[in-house]
């Protein structure tokens, strides 16, 4: 044990204070939040552009996971195009103007507002490409590993792979289009050394989050009834 003074109970050797009172003994009066205020101060949260871009970004995981979920139940969409594949083409067709349309408002919003001169050097440049590098390899890797219709939610329309895929890049996230993605965005706003930017991709990743959160249980719902139905047959 050691005394609450920080010596050993001799009293000689100094004792560390514990890892769990760590952030109670941070004296925060000395720390300069000046950059922190200046960041915000450079977003106008009340701004058109940026509130249309938020609008982007949740409505998008919100449209398809309802539309795949309802197909998956009714059936409705493959039966109207006479092929489960020629509606799953058709809905991604739409996810990609979705996502284009996302895009489209996200860079308005950061040409709308200030730049921040903390970010706008050859350090927030050479870090918005690497993130742009790494997020389109992830996105083309997932996209060539899944194949269109696995992509683009053709699990919902009855379209299963045969196994789950593990390789690249599946083997480093379980959801590299999502967070490719995201590193997209980031890249770009660090890029255009866009403070908005950066708070709309924090609210990209808080929305991919959430839709992994609900896609992925029903995804594996999907394969279980299969394997039932291979089990029963």
């Amino acid at each position: 044990m050691s005394h609450s003074d920080g010596t050993d109970p001799a009293g000689k050797t100094p004792v560390p204070p514990e890892c769990c009172g760590g952030l109670s003994n941070v004296d925060y009066s000395k720390m300069d939040f000046k950059p922190m205020k200046e960041f915000f101060n450079l977003i106008n949260f009340l701004d058109p552009s940026f509130c249309i871009a938020v609008i982007a970004i949740a409505f998008n995981p919100l449209f398809w996971n309802m539309v795949a979920r309802w197909e998956h139940r009714t059936r409705r969409l493959s039966r109207l195009f006479g092929s489960s594949h020629l509606a799953c083409y058709c809905l991604a067709f739409v996810i990609v103007l979705l996502n284009v349309y996302r895009s489209h408002s996200m860079t308005v919003a950061m040409r709308a507002q200030a730049r921040w001169q903390l970010m706008d050097g050859a350090a927030g440049f050479y870090g918005g490409v690497a993130f742009v590098a790494l997020g389109t390899a992830l996105v083309v890797s997932s996209f060539l590993a899944l194949g269109f219709t696995g992509t683009f939610l053709g699990d919902y329309f009855g379209i299963l792979m045969d196994e789950k895929v593990s390789g690249f890049p599946f083997n480093l996230t379980e959801n590299p289009m999502y967070w490719g993605s995201t590193a997209n965005y980031l890249g770009f706003a660090l890029i255009g050394a866009s403070p908005v930017g950066v708070i709309l991709t924090a609210i990209v990743a808080i929305v991919y989050k959430v839709a992994i959160r609900f896609e992925g249980p029903f995804t594996e719902q999907i394969y279980r009834e299969r394997a039932q139905r291979h089990k029963r047959e």
